[in-house]
Parts: C-alpha cells; sequence; structure tokens
C-alpha cells in the first residue's frame, strides 16, 4: 500500500519493526519536547506492542516532559487482566519511561458514560493535539474501540465530532469501553499503525479496498489529513 493516505513500512521480523518504530516514536517525542517542552504520546493495548513498548522503555529521552495515555481502554479495574493501563504500565512504563506520567482512561464511576466524561476533561489538559499516536486494528477491522457493530460507530468515527472521548458498548468489544474519538486521533503529529501478521495485512487491504460498508480502520484513513504510517511485520 503506497497512496497519498498511508506509506507501507515492513520489516523481516517483529523485533526489526517493534526496534524501528521505537525510534521513529523516539524521535518525534523529542522534537516535541524541543518544541514546546512536553510531548504526548496516545498507545493502543492488546498483545501486539509488547515488543515495541519494551523498545520504547528504552530510549534516552527527558520522559519527565512526556505524558503517556491511551487509545481506548475497557471499563475494568488497572488489576485486572484485560486492563490496557496494567498492560502500559507493566510493559512501556518502565526503565527510561518509569519517569514518564501517564493519564488513564479508567475511573470508578457509576457508568462507563460517567468514566468517559472524567476521563475526558483529563485529556482536554493535555492540549488540543497529541504529538504521537500509535494504533492497533483487530481482525475485524476495528482500531482504537471503533467496532463495526458498534451502536454508535457513525459518532465516534465522525470527523466534525467534538468530544475528545467518548464510551462504547459493542457486542464484539466484550466489555463497555472508553475511546479517544477519530477527530482526536487523526489530528496527532505522527499517527501510525502497527500490525503483524499476513492475516492482518490482508484485512487491511480489503477494508480499504472496499467502498461500502467502510470498515472503521478504513474510516481513519479516510478522514486522516497526512500520510499515515503502516507498520506491518508477518
Amino acid at each position: 500500500m503506497g497512496s497519498r493516505k498511508a506509506w507501507w513500512r515492513a520489516f523481516e521480523t517483529r523485533d526489526a519493526l517493534a526496534s524501528a518504530l521505537a525510534a521513529t516514536v523516539a524521535d518525534q517525542l523529542r522534537a516535541a519536547i524541543e518544541a514546546k517542552d512536553g510531548a504526548t504520546l496516545a498507545v493502543s493495548g492488546g498483545t501486539t506492542p509488547a515488543l515495541f513498548f519494551d523498545a520504547l522503555s528504552h530510549k534516552d529521552l527527558d520522559w519527565t516532559k512526556v505524558v503517556v495515555t491511551l487509545v481506548d481502554e475497557r471499563f475494568v479495574p488497572p488489576a485486572s487482566e484485560r486492563s490496557n493501563e496494567r498492560l502500559v504500565r507493566e510493559k512501556l512504563l518502565r526503565n527510561e519511561a518509569r519517569l514518564a506520567r501517564f493519564v488513564g482512561l479508567y475511573s470508578q464511576a457509576a457508568t462507563v458514560d460517567a468514566a468517559a466524561r472524567q476521563a475526558e476533561a483529563g485529556i482536554a489538559l493535555l492540549g488540543p493535539r497529541l504529538d504521537v499516536v500509535v494504533l492497533g486494528m483487530g481482525a475485524d477491522g476495528h482500531t482504537a474501540s471503533f467496532f463495526p457493530d458498534a451502536p454508535n460507530l457513525d459518532e465516534l468515527t465522525d470527523p466534525p465530532q467534538s468530544r475528545l472521548v467518548m464510551s462504547v458498548d459493542a457486542p464484539s468489544g466484550g466489555e463497555p469501553r472508553i475511546t479517544l474519538t477519530l477527530p482526536l486521533l487523526v489530528g496527532a503529529g505522527l499517527l501510525a499503525l502497527h500490525i503483524e501478521g499476513e492475516a492482518k495485512k490482508d484485512v487491511l487491504e480489503r477494508a480499504m479496498a472496499q467502498a461500502a460498508p467502510r470498515l472503521p480502520i478504513a474510516r481513519v484513513f479516510d478522514a486522516a489529513s497526512a500520510p499515515i504510517d503502516i507498520y506491518w511485520a508477518p
């Protein structure tokens, strides 16, 4: 894939991908720190980013000026094995990156909608634009918590959406979730998609070629004003 909306960066191994993506993200964070004395990074959960998180955690930069947050989160406490916050704390916020500040999306609110409102207040304090966003993608073409069967998918992926954070309760998502919305994601200084395996490559290529209905990952590419860097390894 090499279109106006995407740069395909293929690697022979997942270790090589993790190293390259970590180097790119670290460079972007350093540039943001130099330009405005601070940087923001939003990352995704799942099993794919573990090697990337480890590589990034060793990067030498002023982590005290970096705020790390999540692209999306399950409505589960951080102690849960399914918590993205737990993953980030265990795999990324260590080594050099232990000095970064973390802003999570989960809170002990009465409902997931209330938790999303609380998370939005915290995300709003990070500024109008995130410096780096690293997305993942599921086998169904979802990214962030933009699931194909989400009742509010059109709202979540509406380019003029004024909300920064919203709740999602999709049958395929398991638990209710909290997610950053499309405009905040595509407005990032650097937007990267990290996928691994032939199956996910095929899903992405089919999603981009399909006219309608547009799968969530394709909606992100449609809305992006700058090319998205796709990091892939078999």
